[in-house]
């Protein structure tokens, strides 16, 4: 059942930001709902489908765990490497400076390469299933942002190298956090000293 449930909450989820590439579509839901009714469609969409992969994946994980094959341990090293960089990406989008502007889409660079970790780090039908449609939803995403005709971010003002140092400094704190709170306390997977 969480599987299922699972499943159904990536496609409510990825589906909803999937919907938004399509721009001419986005823009006749907009005009049918208005902006403030269209954001709480999309927010309230993506609230009960984040809401659904959680609680499907965490039930998953206690009652109906399937090996797929078997990582090598030096992957899940890796993993805990490579998640330091796509932390500082995904703050990177959000405090702009030169890394945002050499890398033009930083959210959607740091999700590929923590999908992309996570996918190689987990042999589990429920995790390949997770990590492999986040995966898939990035890598499509930015190529329809070569498509699409506006930027498809919020104008975020784009500074210089302090930028870069801040969203260096909130990615390294955030990545500390997520590894030594977040993880092994929520996920119930310790990722230092493990």
């Amino acid at each position: 059942m969480g599987l299922v449930t699972m499943i159904v909450g990536l496609v409510l989820f990825l589906g909803i930001h999937i919907f938004i590439t399509r721009r001419a579509a986005r823009a006749d839901m907009i005009a049918r709902l208005g902006e403030g009714g269209y954001k709480i469609a999309f927010s309230a969409i993506s609230l009960v489908g984040l809401i659904m992969i959680i609680w499907g994946f965490a039930t998953y994980r206690t009652t109906g765990w399937i090996d797929v094959w078997y990582p090598p341990l030096w992957i899940k090293h890796l993993t805990i490497a490579l998640m330091l960089p796509a932390v500082i990406m995904v703050a990177a989008s959000y405090i702009r400076g030169r890394i945002y502007t050499t890398l033009k889409h930083p959210m959607l660079a740091g999700v590929k390469l923590w999908a992309l970790s996570h996918l190689l780090a987990n042999g589990d039908l429920g995790s390949i299933i997770l990590f492999g449609s986040f995966l898939a939803w990035a890598v499509f995403d930015r190529i329809s942002l070569k498509r699409r005709a506006d930027p498809g971010a919020p104008p975020i003002p784009v500074g210089g190298v302090g930028n870069d140092a801040i969203a260096v400094g909130v990615g390294i704190v955030a990545y500390l956090a997520l590894g030594f709170a977040f993880h092994p306390v929520v996920i119930g997977v310790p990722v230092f000293g493990a």
